[in-house]
């Protein structure tokens, strides 16, 4: 028996267990959080597997949030809307579709004001693997294909908005 199998019940009920501070916090501490967690990874396991581990829990959380968020959509311009709906209300970011093709399921997305990297320094690579994943849940929970989602820019790049690539996986 797996003892943390993901369920919607992990999160709780915030509004009975959180009464005064409630279901916000502050950006740093989901960052110590995320960043501690793959600093341990990559000591441990190496950078490639810490990397795999953030795709896979990214694309999870990917089709968890679909599941939760957004069935239901009639046609993919709906999808984006809810998207776009769904990632402001949860403060992930700011989602746009910059490029689609429905006949060949290939898109390029970008995420403004992300929550994993906008304000980090620059790094000369990029971070939001996690969002590479939870793009590629979502689009895979949605058209029933795999998809591989890179991430092409990245504020740590220098660029202001995260761009991602989605493809589905032949």
């Amino acid at each position: 028996m797996r003892k943390y199998e993901f369920t919607w019940d992990l999160l709780g009920d915030v509004e009975a267990g959180r009464p005064n501070l409630g279901s916000s916090t502050r950006i740093e501490v989901y960052r110590l959080m995320q960043f501690a967690i793959r600093d341990v990874l990559e000591r441990a396991m190496g950078t490639e597997k810490a990397d795999e581990i953030f795709y896979n829990a990214g694309k999870l959380a990917g089709m968890e949030l679909y599941d939760h968020y957004l069935t239901g959509a009639a046609s993919f311009p709906e999808l984006v809307t809810n998207i776009q709906a769904t990632m402001k209300d949860l403060k992930i970011g700011i989602f746009r579709v910059e490029k689609s093709s429905l006949d060949t399921l290939e898109f390029t997305l970008t995420v403004g004001e992300d929550l994993d990297c906008s304000g980090l320094p620059e790094l000369d690579y990029e971070v939001c693997i996690y969002d590479e994943g939870l793009i590629a849940g979502i689009l895979e929970r949605y058209t029933g294909k795999a998809f591989k989602v890179k991430e092409v820019d990245c504020w740590c790049t220098g660029d202001r908005t995260c761009r991602f690539t989605a493809q589905p996986v032949l």
